[in-house]
């Protein structure tokens, strides 16, 4: 066993301290020199005993006042048994001159010292406190504890001690090191060899009782290398930092996150000058989202902005734009320690092997983030033992997790900076072979997925009445839960989509984006994001040379087409796929095509040439013996004969396809023909009202209103938004004269549904919707506006025969205001669109209102 350490001569820190005047020594020198005279007295003057012993007394007084006063220790010195001088050590690091925000972890660890405080007024024995700080390289850890010991430095009055890990180089600093530094640190002298870690351990364990110490313990790289320097007693406390979370026991964990994008501009201000930033904020804004908002990014630009005072903002954010030179950017010269791409190659070399290539292959994807079943395909590996690597990568900080999406399942991400640098590091280690296969297996795994959730979603646009023999669907996923798919997956698999255009996969390309395309069109929803996968997958059918596969992609773009107002689009894609699938003899797709090319002349206002395709299109469907397709091409026939005032003729094809839907439960399909059969109920209840028959009128108008509610709640049931928004919208225009203010609440409600599900034509219909709503309630400036906003958003769109029913309308209500002048040249345009559409019912209806415009223009001037 190694003998007595010689150590400082302990004190009782609990102890008070007096304060001793400067005058203090020049006392202490009086009296030693008059003990040494009244001590000398004696042999020099005959003195009687009792005078001797009065000397003798005094003497001994002083001498002991000597005593005490030489031998009281000073406020921070003692004295060791070599006679020299020792101090509290103080090793804690400055505050960082620009340290920036995170006041909010201010305030959480003040809020722990005090419940602290608090809890040592109990009784029971208390652990020490351990405050452990994890967080990202360069997120700024290590600068946290730095200002926050400072700040609580006087509670400490036994020093601080402070000691660099090293746990992300490749030999971290041992604990027994540590321990001796920190036993040396506090005077205690190891004139011997103090043994192992087990030794150093009880010396440090005997040498902080009762003391109050604050210990930093920077960059740990696990538990083992922290657990022996925690002391026992509970006035110590140790503030760890490190890239992953330790699970100490009885410690406060927090995760230090990223800055704000206040906090970095803030920062990126202070080292570069407020004027400067003040001048181009979007630049700033900008740089700290390139430097993925990590402290140390930001300050090595702030610190380049500095010293390079002829650049602007704008320029180093041009510098960052370039990924393949970011991290180049990212770099101060001569200082690898202030380097993100140096951190990051720490947190790397970290890692195991089969870590670091999912990291690598993580960095090849283009997707905003991915769930938890991608690890697994990456790696070709299980699912549960690529989730394992991914959450290794996690509490390494080179992964997060972007939280829950939509159907309930957990999403994951790379930090933009960190997937720049993997991204290096793939292309300089693996070959093009292995990226290519890793990324293909995600697409496939995708591509699996995708055509479950639209065949769950829209079985019936995947064959014959819904049956597609050759694609296994999944029984857990509902129509319901396949929407909650897409929602969660959109941004994700559009991503994909153009990842494997780019990489000229076009099978995956063409299959994935038929999958969504289909899921799009059966929701009415990510309208730019349809339109664009349609396009791809238009030119994937192309290069692989595919007729059946590039007539159903010019189906799935003519539907996004004629639903954003395309028409002439629209149509010539529909005619080019009902050739396609004429000469291949399929007949079934040539039917949807022949349906396709009739809602495309309908919606174009050729109602004519629209309902000879639509009965072509039920007749062979009908020959198909496909029940579902029949239903909803009489359905549209039906809205057809709606649009051209015949109302009685609309009833008879709408009752049949109700009939197969409630007989099929089909639900959707259900709510949707009811939706259509109150709009024909209220356009029989308004000719009943025309004629003056009220009381039959009044009947159809609650019919009217009691379907479209049904309607209507059926798809809020089913939370299908864009169908409920159709059911209010229609229900603003029944036109019953007893409910007119509710109609146009419906309408309005329809609008913002509309509007945030991106719909742009659908927001157009409903302005021409509460155009005819204000003008049932005598609200002519707000009809005239409304249907103004409508005539430019459909010019806008393209679409003309919607165009010229709003012009039609906006001259009709000028004409009811009395202002024949202003409705004139509105009619006049209205006639010309629909006689270049070959739409003779609408020029029949415009012709009359202009009669009646000139009739009113002749009043005026006789």
């Amino acid at each position: 066993m190694p003998g007595p350490p010689k150590v400082p001569a302990r004190r009782d820190t609990a102890s008070p301290r007096r304060r001793i005047p400067l005058a203090a020594p020049a006392a202490l020198a009086i009296a030693a020199t008059g003990a040494s005279v009244l001590t000398a007295l004696p042999d020099v003057v005959s003195l009687s005993p009792w005078w001797r012993a009065a000397i003798v007394m005094v003497s001994g007084m002083l001498a002991g006042a000597i005593a005490w006063a030489t031998s009281r220790p000073r406020r921070e010195e003692t004295v060791a048994d070599d006679g020299a001088f020792w101090r509290p050590p103080d090793q804690w690091p400055p505050r960082p001159a620009h340290f920036t925000g995170r006041v909010e972890s201010l305030a959480e660890l003040r809020r722990v010292f005090t419940e602290r405080h608090r809890d040592r007024s109990r009784t029971e024995p208390l652990a020490p406190l351990v405050i452990s700080v994890y967080g990202r390289g360069g997120v700024g850890k290590s600068a946290l504890i730095a200002r926050f010991g400072q700040e609580v430095a006087d509670r400490f009055p036994d020093g601080r001690l402070h000691a660099d890990l090293r746990g992300t180089i490749e030999a971290p600093v041992r604990p027994e090191e540590v321990l001796i530094g920190f036993l040396r640190a506090l005077g205690v002298r190891l004139t011997t060899d103090p043994g192992g870690l087990t030794e150093l351990r009880r010396l440090w364990l005997t040498w902080t009782k009762g003391k109050r110490i604050l210990i930093g313990l920077d960059n740990a790289q696990e538990a083992s290398q922290v657990r022996d320097l925690i002391p026992a007693d509970p006035g110590c406390v140790v503030m760890v930092t490190s890239r992953n979370p330790l699970f100490l026991l009885n410690a406060y964990d927090k995760q230090l996150s990223v800055f704000s994008s206040a906090q970095g501009v803030e920062l990126l201000a202070r080292l570069a000058g407020g004027e400067r930033v003040a001048a181009d904020l979007e630049a700033a804004d900008e740089i700290v989202r390139m430097c993925d908002h990590l402290p140390l990014a930001i300050s090595i630009c702030g610190g380049r902005l500095a010293t390079r005072e002829n650049w602007t903002l704008r320029q180093l954010a041009d510098r960052l734009r370039d990924e393949r030179r970011r991290l180049d950017q990212l770099e101060l010269r001569g200082g690898q320690d202030r380097s993100v791409r140096a951190s990051l190659q720490l947190s790397y070399d970290d890692c195991t092997g089969i870590q670091r290539r999912l990291l690598r292959m993580l960095s090849l994807l283009t997707a905003p983030d991915v769930p938890g079943w991608v690890p697994g395909e990456l790696l070709a590996a299980s699912e549960l033992e690529g989730a394992d690597q991914l959450e290794a990568l996690i509490d390494a900080q080179l992964a997060d997790s972007a939280g829950v999406d939509f159907s309930g399942a957990m999403r994951y991400r790379l930090h933009d900076l960190v997937r720049i640098f993997a991204r290096e590091v793939t292309f300089a280690r693996d070959d093009d072979v292995q990226r290519r296969a890793a990324i293909e297996r995600v697409l496939s795994g995708y591509r699996r997925r995708a055509e479950s959730a639209a065949v769950a979603r829209w079985p019936q646009d995947w064959g014959r009445s819904g049956r597609r023999a050759d694609l296994a669907v999944s029984g857990e996923l509902t129509q319901a839960s396949a929407a909650d798919w897409l929602n969660a997956e959109r941004r994700t698999l559009v991503a994909m989509i153009h990842q494997a255009k780019s990489l000229e996969m076009w099978e995956l390309a063409w299959s994935l984006g038929r999958a969504f395309c289909s899921l799009c069109h059966s929701l009415r929803a990510y309208w730019s994001d349809w339109r664009a996968v349609a396009e791809i997958v238009c030119e994937a059918a192309t290069r692989l040379d595919d007729r059946r596969a590039l007539g159903i992609a010019l189906l799935d773009r003519a539907a996004v087409a004629g639903g954003q107002g395309g028409r002439d689009s629209a149509r010539q894609d529909a005619e080019r796929a009902l050739d396609i699938f004429t000469e291949l003899g399929e007949s079934w797709w040539a039917a949807r095509a022949m349906r396709s090319v009739g809602m495309t002349l309908f919606n174009d206002g050729n109602l004519d040439r629209a309902q000879g395709y639509l009965n072509e299109a039920i007749a062979a469907f009908k020959a198909e013996d496909d029940r579902w397709w029949t239903a909803r091409s009489q359905r549209n026939l039906a809205e057809l004969r709606l649009a051209q005032r015949r109302p009685e003729e609309a009833a008879e094809p709408l009752e049949d396809a109700l009939a197969v839907f409630q007989h099929d439960r089909n639900r959707y399909s259900e709510a949707q023909t009811l939706r259509v059969y109150g709009e024909v109920l209220g356009a029989t209840a308004r000719a009943l009202e025309s004629q003056g028959d009220a009381k039959a009128a009044g009947e159809n108008f609650t019919r009217a209103g009691f379907s479209l509610d049904r309607a209507a709640e059926m798809f809020r049931l089913r939370g299908e938004l864009w169908e409920e928004a159709r059911c209010l919208r229609a229900a603003g225009e029944v036109g019953n004269p007893a409910n007119g203010l509710r109609e146009l609440i419906y309408v309005r409600r329809a609008a913002e549904m509309l509007a945030a599900l991106g719909d742009s034509w659908g927001v157009a219909r409903a302005e021409l919707s509460a155009g005819r709503a204000h003008g049932r309630l005598g609200r002519t400036g707000e009809a005239q506006q409304a249907l103004t906003r409508a005539v430019r958003q459909f010019e806008e769109l393209g679409d003309r025969w919607w165009m010229a029913r709003s012009l039609r309308y906006l001259g009709e209500t000028h004409l009811e205001a009395g202002d024949c002048e202003a409705a004139l040249p509105l009619l006049e345009q209205a006639q010309d669109i629909y006689r270049s559409l070959g739409n003779q019912g609408g020029v029949g209806r415009v012709l009359e209102l202009l009669r009646r415009a000139q009739e009113c223009l002749g009043q005026a001037t006789s």
